[in-house]
């Protein structure tokens, strides 16, 4: 069974997406023959919108085009000369640097919440991923389907019927509950004179979907762009096509197929069995092979209760080493002679030359330079998924995690329970707890899809303070979610007062403690000035 809806365009519309899209039908799809400002445009605007992408061209961005070019445009124009010229550097040479400097802009549709974690994994690679803060789950596809995916092993099993019947349940009760808190947040936060009808309205609705987003199943769809170079592809072609997942492995395979037909020649290494075959068998044996020894290894461990953001792994000398950094970039020193002149500094002296690198910073987007990265912190967190989703796309950095239960507890946010709408919310999920248990034995991997997203996960990030000072500002911002707002002062407080480095943890000023009532109010308000202003 094809789990996909393909959407239905008129002979008109096809006329026009058949210039710039790969196909017209699929979920996974390529954007050419388009500026690169108008396709880093649509992906952002995409991330915000509930269309898919070929309808959001359509809506948005086809009558701002010159489009009465040659309509018989076609990607694959030119691709045999280029690919002859690839084959022959690459292996004459042996150099496949030139797969860097090929991009592709891909659309990623209909795919799982689990999916997009695996879609995101890489670092060479830019991702938007459509956000549940501004786009709500209530409505149905165009085949009146609720968005989660339909897995085919499930569906035919013995527990088809209710795998859908308790989605379909969960939607339902998210729907119910983002209506009727919505009603209540009008009543407990009224509005100002100050705001507009629309940043009031916006505001209170990401404050909705915020609480509510907990409610939805780690199967809901999302829509994904992703930008990446042709051997960022490849790479994260031979991880999929080793994943454990069956999703996973059929997606790979409806990428391929899109990119394929635009860079063709970087994609060639993963059909050769001695090459692409082989690295994927390595990785999928090596995955497995580890997964059961360590499961015979394994012993009952006490439950964490509640979130947990722990700093596990740091150098307590860092704030040296990061010193040392600055004074050997800074002259014509060793580093070992770079060591000896800050052993020798007083601490006036070494919080002059921290401040003094560091400077002015008037934002967060001041970041002083490579030094910071010469010390790192380990955490190991504890979080509901929802939270995990936002802090996994930070690419620089390391980012590790155990399969997605529900045996770590789950969160009730705080407006849910104020609002009296715990009883709802909490029923809910020990449905999805119920339909989880029931699964797991059989269906391992794919069980993953029953868990509600307020659910914890456990994983581990390791950073660099430089990455710390990027991921804790951005991440403590006010507009911010606040179960990873709360991740993020933990962490400022911990490299402060456990690493011990405090003037590491100075230098990252805009860190914001501050509570907030309605964290998307003050964006709203900039964003309606930008309006007004342009």
């Amino acid at each position: 069974m094809h789990p996909y809806v393909a959407e239905e365009f008129t002979d008109t519309e096809q006329s026009v997406l058949r210039r710039y899209f790969t196909n017209l039908d699929g979920p996974v799809f390529a954007l050419v023959n388009l500026p690169e400002v108008v396709k880093g445009a649509l992906f952002a605007r995409y991330s915000r919108s509930s269309k898919s992408l070929r309808r959001l061209f359509l809506d948005e961005f086809a009558g701002d085009l010159d489009l009465s070019g040659d309509a018989s445009i076609d990607a694959t124009t030119g691709l045999d000369r280029a690919d002859e010229l690839y084959q022959r550097i690459f292996y004459e040479y042996g150099d496949d640097s030139v797969a860097q400097l090929g991009g592709v802009h891909l659309a990623c549709e209909q795919a799982s919440n689990v999916l997009t974690k695996v879609l995101e994994r890489g670092r060479l690679a830019s991702y938007l991923e459509q956000s549940t803060r501004y786009l709500g789950y209530d409505k149905r596809l165009s085949n009146g389907h609720y968005r989660f995916y339909r897995d085919a092993q499930l569906l035919e099993s013995r527990y088809g019927a209710r795998y859908v019947g308790e989605m379909d349940r969960m939607f339902d009760t998210y729907g119910q509950l983002l209506r009727t808190l919505t009603e209540w947040l009008t009543r407990r936060f009224p509005k100002t004179p100050e705001d507009t009808d629309f940043v009031y309205r916006q505001a209170i609705r990401a404050k909705a979907l915020d609480a509510v987003r907990g409610l939805l199943p780690a199967s809901a769809l999302s829509n994904l762009g992703i930008y990446a170079s042709g051997q960022a592809y490849e790479a994260l072609l031979l991880r999929m096509r080793a994943h454990p997942l069956e999703e996973v492995r059929d997606y790979a395979e409806l990428m391929y197929e899109e990119l394929a037909k635009v860079i063709p020649s970087f994609l060639k290494r993963l059909n050769v069995a001695e090459r692409g075959g082989a690295w994927t068998a390595y990785l999928a044996d090596a995955h497995r092979a580890t997964a059961e020894l360590v499961e015979s290894w394994s012993t009952p461990h006490p439950r964490d209760e509640g979130d947990v953001v722990r700093l596990v792994g740091y150098d307590p000398e860092g704030e040296s080493r990061v010193l040392e950094a600055i004074v050997f970039e800074a002259s014509t020193l060793s580093d070992e002679q770079a060591r000896l002149v800050v052993a020798g500094l007083d601490g006036r002296a070494r919080q002059d030359l921290f401040n003094v690198y560091v400077g002015a910073r008037t934002n967060r987007r001041h970041r002083p330079g490579r030094a910071f990265e010469r010390t790192d912190y380990r955490f190991e967190l504890v979080t509901d998924y929802g939270a995990f989703r936002d802090l996994q796309r930070h690419r620089l950095l390391t980012v590790d995690w155990q399969p997605l239960t529900v045996d770590l507890g789950y969160d009730v946010p705080e407006i849910v329970a104020e609002a009296g709408l715990r009883g709802p919310y909490e029923e809910s999920l020990s449905r999805s707890a119920d339909l989880y248990h029931d699964l797991v034995s059989e269906f391992p991997q794919s069980a993953q899809y029953a868990v509600a997203l307020a659910f914890r996960i456990r994983y581990a990030i390791q950073m660099n303070a430089r990455e710390a000072m990027h991921l804790i500002e951005l991440r403590s911002s006010p507009q911010g979610h606040p179960n990873y707002r709360r991740v993020a002062h933990r962490m400022h407080e911990l490299i402060a007062q456990v690493a011990g480095h405090r003037a590491l943890a100075g230098a990252m000023s805009f860190v914001d403690h501050a509570d907030t009532d309605l964290e998307r109010l003050e964006a709203e308000r900039r964003a309606e000035r930008r309006r007004l202003e342009s």
